[in-house]
C-alpha cells in the first residue's frame, strides 16, 4: 500500500468523525464534560516513532571456539508512522470494553548490524545492511473496570486487563563490511544489492493488567496515564538469510521464548466540543524476553539449538489524535 493511497484513506476517517460528532445529538452546549457517553471512536497517528529489535544466541555449548553471545542482529533506528484505530463501548457506568488496531506507513528506513563473536567475546565480523521494506501492526482487546471516580467530577482511575499482538517484519538488502578477522573469514570486498535477510518477529500477550488515569485539570483539558505489564509474553521469531547457501530458506533460524512486556502512553485531552477531542502525548511499546531457544535449520543435517540470550522489541513516539463521543 503506497504512503499517499494510506494517508488519502486517513483523512477519509477522519473527516468521518468528525461528521458523526458534529451531526451527534446535542446534550447541551453547558452539559457537564464527565458525562459518560455509550460510544467512543477514534483516530490516532503514532508520528515518527523510533523502533528497534536485537536479537542474540549463545551456541559456545556446541563449540567451545564460539562466543557467547555466538551472534547479535540488530535492526535500530527504524522511525516510521504508524495509524491507529479505537473503539470503547460502555456496558454500563463502571464496566467497559476497549480495542485498537494499528498498523505502519513508510516502513523503509533504518539498518541492522549483524555481530559475530568468538570465545572470549572476540568480535571477528560486523556487517551493516539496509533496511528495505515490510513493517508493523498490533491489535489489542481490553476490559475494564472504573474502580475510583474523584470528587466534583474531576476524573477517574480505570483498572484494565487485556490481550495484544504484535508483529514486526524487516527486510534488509546488502551489507558493508565494518569489521572482519582474516584469520578467521574471508575478508574480500563483497558488495550486492540482493536481499540478505528477512525477520519477522511474533509477540503474543495473553494477559495484560495495568490502568488509566484521568484527571480534569481545567474545564476542557485533561491529563492521562495509560500502563499496561505483562508478565509473560510468548515470542515467535524466524530469519531468513537469502546469501547463505548452507542454510535452509524457509526459515534459516528460528527462535522461541517468554517474556516481559510493557506500554505506557501519557498524554493531555483538550475537549474541543461535547463530542469531540484533541489528544496528544507520547507512547512507548516494548517486549524483551527473560527465556528462549535458538535453532538453527541446515541443509542436509537436521536441526540444532542453543540458548536464545536476548530477543527485544521497542517502539516508541508522539500520539497525536481525535476522539469522538456519542
Amino acid at each position: 500500500m503506497e504512503v499517499r493511497q494510506v494517508h488519502a484513506k486517513v483523512c477519509s476517517v477522519m473527516a468521518v468523525l468528525l461528521l458523526m460528532t458534529l451531526s451527534a445529538p446535542s446534550w447541551g452546549q453547558n452539559s457537564d464534560p464527565q458525562v459518560q457517553p455509550r460510544v467512543e471512536l477514534s483516530m490516532r497517528s503514532w508520528l515518527f516513532t523510533a523502533g528497534e529489535t536485537q536479537w542474540s544466541h549463545n551456541a559456545s555449548g556446541l563449540d567451545p571456539r564460539l562466543g557467547d553471545p555466538t551472534s547479535k542482529l540488530t535492526y535500530k533506528d527504524n522511525d516510521t508512522q504508524l495509524v491507529g484505530l479505537g473503539a470503547k463501548v460502555h456496558v454500563n457506568r463502571r464496566l467497559f470494553l476497549d480495542g485498537a488496531f494499528g498498523f505502519s506507513v513508510d516502513f523503509d528506513r533504518g539498518s541492522l548490524i549483524d555481530d559475530d563473536y568468538l570465545a572470549g567475546r572476540r568480535l571477528y565480523s560486523r556487517t551493516s545492511s539496509d533496511i528495505t521494506g515490510k513493517g508493523t501492526w498490533y491489535v489489542q482487546a481490553n476490559a475494564g473496570y472504573r474502580a475510583v471516580e474523584f470528587p466534583n467530577g474531576r476524573g477517574h482511575f480505570d483498572v484494565l486487563a487485556g490481550l495484544q499482538y504484535w508483529r514486526t517484519t524487516y527486510e534488509a538488502t546488502g551489507f558493508n563490511r565494518i569489521v572482519c578477522d582474516s584469520s578467521v573469514i574471508d575478508c574480500n570486498p563483497h558488495t550486492s544489492s540482493l536481499p540478505v535477510i528477512k525477520n519477522t518477529t511474533h509477540w503474543i500477550t495473553p494477559l495484560h493488567v495495568g490502568g488509566q488515569l484521568e484527571y480534569r485539570v481545567m474545564q476542557r483539558v485533561s491529563a492521562n496515564f495509560r500502563m499496561t505489564f505483562s508478565p509473560v509474553s510468548v515470542v515467535f521469531n524466524e530469519d531468513i538469510h537469502f546469501q547463505r547457501g548452507d542454510l535452509q530458506q524457509d526459515p534459516s533460524f528460528s527462535m522461541w521464548g517468554l517474556g516481559v512486556g510493557v506500554s505506557a502512553e501519557p498524554s493531555i485531552s483538550i475537549r474541543l466540543t461535547n463530542h469531540l477531542s484533541l489528544t496528544g502525548g507520547y507512547r512507548v511499546m516494548w517486549n524483551r524476553t527473560y527465556w528462549g531457544r535458538w535453532e538453527s535449520h541446515p541443509i542436509g543435517s537436521g536441526s540444532v539449538n542453543a540458548p536464545l540470550t536476548e530477543l527485544q522489541t521497542l517502539r516508541h513516539g508522539v500520539i497525536v489524535g481525535l476522539t469522538g463521543s456519542f
